[in-house]
C-alpha cells in the first residue's frame, strides 16, 4: 500500500510566500500532521511490513520531497528523454515585471477575469466558477497575486514536453480492454479525454520549489519538474523506497529489488493487480497520464513501441481505478479557506475513530456525490453501529458472563451446529456477497452485507430468548435457545474479523473480550464464521462504543471553526433550519415549477467533458436550452425524442460558456446508474407537473 504527501507545486509555494516561510517549513509541518492523523484514524501506514511476513508486502506513506523520490524521478525523466518521448518546445507564460526584475509566474500566481463567464478571481489557466480552461493570453486583466502592483506580460519560455499524443492509440486500446472493469464515471471521463485527442504536455515549470532537472544547460537551472508529472510517479518510487528501507531489512530474498514482485509482469505474463483509489477529479491522471508514463518507461527499456499489454518483465498498468465522486459537507464543498470542514486531528482527540470510519464507509460516494452531515453521523452511529451491532455484541457477552465458568467458555457445551444449518447458510450468503463487493471495490455494499450478519444475529437472539433458560440450562426446552446463544458468540467472533478492514480498533477490543490469543490478522476472511472457537476472557465485558450527543458535537465544532458561512452564505447547522431538520416548508416547495418537455436535439458541450447541450421543446412553438451531465450515461440518439421533466423557473446560468435555462430531473442510483425521469404516456410539452 503506497501513497504519500504531494509536496511540490504552486499551492505550497504560494502559502509559503504569503506566510513568509520557506516551502520546506510548510511541508514539514503538514506532512507530520497528516501522517499522524491517518495513523490515528486506523490507516495501516505505520505497519511497514505485513505481520504475516515480508513476502506479503507492507505499507509506506512517503513524501515527494524525499531525496530518493527525486533521484528516481530524474531517472525516469532521463529514460523518457533518451527514448525521444520528451521534446523541447517554446510556450507562453505569464511573468511579472517590477524594478526591472522579471519573474515567470505559475498559473496559480495569476488571477483575473474569466474570458468565458467573466467571473473575477479566475486563475491563470482555469476558472473555478465555471470550470473553463483556456490559454494564458486569454485571461482578462491579469494581476500577480503576490504583487498586484507589478506589470504583467506574457513571454516565451522553453520547456520540456511529454509526447502524450504518442500514446493515443495504445490508450484507446487500453480503454476498450478496461471499460468493463471501470466504473461509469471513470469510463466517461477517460473516453472524453481520448475523444478530444491527446496533445504534448509540459513536464517542466518556471519555479524554484520542486525537483531539479537532470539537464546541464544553464537555461534549465531555474526550472523544475512539473508536479503533475512527478507526483503520480510516487506509486512507483514509493514501492522502490519501501523495498530499500523495509523489504530488504525484513529479509525479502530480492533485497532492494523486492518492489519488482508488486510491479513487474511475471514470466508467465501475469501482471500484479494495481488498484488506485482517488476522487473523481484525479481520474485522467490515473487512466491517461500515469499509464502513458508507465508505457513510456516500458518502451524506453525494451525499445519496443508503447503497448497497452505489458509483457514479462514490464511494469504493470492499472487493474482498476475505483474513483469516488465528491463528499460534500452540510450541502457545500469542503473549503479550508472558508473554514468549512472537519479538522481530523481535533476530531480524533474527542471521538472514536471507528465511528468516523463507519460513517464514511456506509456513506461513501461510490456512485454519486454524498453529504457529510453531523446529524446523520450521530444517527447512523447511535442507531446502526450501536443499535444493531454493538448492542448485539454486548447482549451476547453479558449473557455469556451470567453462566458459571471454570476458566473456559461456558457456552461451548451448548453449541450444536446441526440446529443452525439455515442460519449458517444465510450467513455464508451474506459473506459471499460482501466478498464479491470487496473484490469489486464496492466497500459500502460490503459493509451493508456484514452489518446484515449482525442484524441476523440479533434476530437469532431475539427468537431464541436464551436469557429465559440460564437458571435451568439442562432442561430440554433450553437446548435450542442456549445453542443459539453459543452460535451468537461465534457470530461475534466472525464480525470482529470481517469488520476489521472497516473498524480496526473495535475489532481489537472485541477480539480481546472474546479472549482470543491468535493474531486477528492471521484469520482468513473466508473462514471468519467457520469453526468452533470458544475462547474466554473472564473480565466483565464493556460496551464497544459510547452514544453520541449532537448538541455537544455542534457546540465543539463551532468553537473550533468559529462562526463561518457555508457555500450558500448561511451559517451551517447540524440539520438545516431549527424547524424541521432536512424538511422544507410547503411554500418553499411550491416555488419550484416543474414542467414536461420533449428533447429535440443533443450536442456535446464545447467546453465541458461531461455535459450535453440539450434543446427542449417546452411548449407550443417554444424551446429552451439546458446543460445536463448525462455523458457516459446516455448516447445522444437515446435522448433525442424523449419526453422529460424539467425545472422551468431555475435562474439561467452560464455553464462554461453556454447559458442553461433549466434543469432536467434524473435519478442517480448508488451503483452509478443514472436514469432521466419521464412522464408515463404522451403528454404535451409544457404541461405542469403537480
Amino acid at each position: 500500500m503506497c501513497s504519500g504527501s504531494d509536496e511540490h507545486g504552486t499551492p505550497i509555494t504560494l502559502t509559503a510566500e504569503q506566510e513568509g516561510v520557506s516551502p520546506h517549513d510548510v511541508v514539514e509541518k503538514f506532512h507530520s500532521i497528516i501522517s499522524k492523523a491517518l495513523v490515528d484514524l486506523g490507516c495501516s501506514w505505520a505497519t511497514n511490513v505485513d505481520p504475516r511476513g515480508v513476502e506479503f508486502g507492507g505499507a509506506l506513506y512517503n513524501r515527494t520531497s524525499d531525496p530518493r523520490h527525486k533521484d528516481l524521478v530524474r531517472e525516469v525523466f532521463t529514460q523518457l528523454l533518451e527514448a525521444d518521448l520528451l521534446e523541447q518546445t517554446s510556450m507562453q507564460q505569464y511573468c511579472s515585471i517590477l524594478d526591472n526584475e522579471v519573474r515567470f509566474l505559475p498559473d496559480r500566481y495569476v488571477e483575473g477575469q474569466c474570458p468565458v463567464c467573466h467571473a473575477q478571481g479566475a486563475r491563470g489557466d482555469q476558472c473555478d466558477e465555471c470550470g473553463s480552461t483556456y490559454e494564458a493570453h486569454q485571461l482578462i486583466n491579469p494581476i500577480s497575486k503576490l504583487d498586484p502592483e507589478a506589470a504583467i506580460e506574457i513571454r516565451d519560455t522553453e520547456h520540456m514536453f511529454f509526447k502524450l499524443d504518442s500514446f493515443q492509440q495504445a490508450l484507446e486500446q487500453r480503454y476498450e480492454l478496461q471499460k468493463t472493469v471501470w466504473k461509469p464515471n471513470v469510463r466517461a471521463m477517460t473516453k472524453n479525454w481520448l475523444e478530444m485527442g491527446l496533445r504534448p504536455r509540459a513536464v517542466t515549470r518556471d519555479i524554484d520549489w520542486g525537483i531539479s532537472l537532470p539537464l546541464s544547460e544553464d537555461k534549465w537551472v531555474s526550472k523544475r519538474v512539473y508536479v503533475w508529472f512527478e507526483a503520480v510517479q510516487g506509486y512507483y518510487t514509493c514501492a522502490r523506497i519501501w523495498a530499500e528501507r523495509h523489504g530488504k531489512q525484513a529479509g525479502h530474498p530480492l533485497g532492494d529489488a523486492a518492489w519488482e514482485d508488486w510491479w513487474k509482469v511475471d514470466s508467465d505474463g501475469v501482471p500484479p493487480k494495481h488498484i488506485y483509489f482517488m476522487g473523481k477529479d484525479n481520474i485522467p491522471f490515473h487512466t491517461i497520464i500515469w499509464p502513458s508514463i508507465i508505457m513510456g518507461m516500458n518502451s524506453a527499456s525494451s525499445g519496443n513501441p508503447p503497448s497497452h499489454l505489458p509483457g514479462p518483465g514490464d511494469l504493470a498498468l492499472e487493474y482498476n481505478v475505483p474513483a469516488n465522486e465528491y463528499l460534500m459537507l452540510q450541502g457545500g464543498q469542503f473549503s479550508k479557506s472558508r473554514k468549512h470542514g472537519v479538522w481530523l486531528p481535533s476530531f480524533l482527540e474527542r471521538y472514536d475513530p471507528d465511528t468516523l470510519r463507519y460513517y464514511l464507509s456506509i456513506n461513501m460516494p461510490e456512485g454519486h456525490d454524498t453529504d457529510f452531515r453531523w446529524d446523520e453521523y450521530v444517527e447512523r452511529v447511535n442507531n446502526e453501529l450501536i443499535g444493531t451491532y454493538a448492542n448485539f455484541v454486548n447482549r451476547v457477552m453479558t449473557l455469556a458472563h451470567r453462566f458459571d465458568s471454570d476458566g473456559s467458555n461456558p457456552l461451548s457445551i451448548f453449541y450444536e451446529a446441526s440446529l443452525h444449518a439455515d442460519e449458517a447458510e444465510h450467513i455464508q450468503t451474506l459473506l459471499d456477497s460482501a466478498t464479491e463487493s470487496m473484490e469489486r471495490q464496492r466497500f459500502k455494499e460490503a459493509l451493508r452485507s456484514i452489518m446484515g450478519i449482525a442484524q441476523l444475529g440479533n434476530s437469532i437472539l431475539q427468537r431464541a430468548e436464551p436469557w429465559a433458560h440460564i437458571k435451568e440450562p439442562d432442561a430440554t426446552e433450553a437446548r435450542l435457545p442456549l445453542s443459539s446463544l453459543a452460535m451468537s458468540w461465534l457470530i461475534c467472533r466472525g464480525l470482529a474479523v470481517t469488520l476489521r478492514p472497516f473498524m480496526p480498533f473495535q475489532s481489537d477490543r472485541l477480539w480481546g473480550m472474546l479472549g482470543e490469543d491468535a493474531n486477528i490478522d492471521s484469520v482468513l476472511w473466508e473462514e471468519a464464521f467457520s469453526g468452533e472457537s470458544f475462547s474466554w476472557n473472564p473480565e466483565s465485558p464493556a460496551p464497544l462504543f459510547e452514544r453520541l450527543d449532537l448538541d455537544t458535537i455542534i457546540q465543539h465544532e463551532r468553537s473550533i471553526m468559529g462562526t463561518h458561512e457555508d457555500s450558500n452564505g448561511n451559517e451551517p447547522d447540524a440539520a438545516g433550519d431549527d424547524a424541521g431538520g432536512d424538511f422544507i416548508d410547503f411554500d418553499d416547495f411550491m416555488k419550484v415549477h416543474l414542467r414536461t418537455g420533449k428533447i429535440i436535439s443533443v450536442e456535446d458541450h464545447p467546453n465541458a467533458d461531461k455535459l450535453y447541450v440539450i434543446k427542449i421543446e417546452d411548449g407550443t412553438d417554444s424551446t429552451r436550452t439546458v446543460c445536463a451531465g448525462l455523458k457516459g450515461h446516455y448516447e445522444p440518439s437515446e435522448l433525442e425524442g424523449m419526453n422529460i421533466v424539467f425545472v422551468a423557473n431555475l435562474a439561467p446560468r452560464d455553464l462554461r460558456g453556454v447559458v442553461s435555462e433549466g434543469m432536467l430531473l434524473a435519478a442517480d442510483g448508488e451503483d452509478g446508474n443514472v436514469r432521466v425521469l419521464t412522464p408515463e404516456g404522451d403528454i404535451a410539452p409544457g404541461s405542469v407537473v403537480r
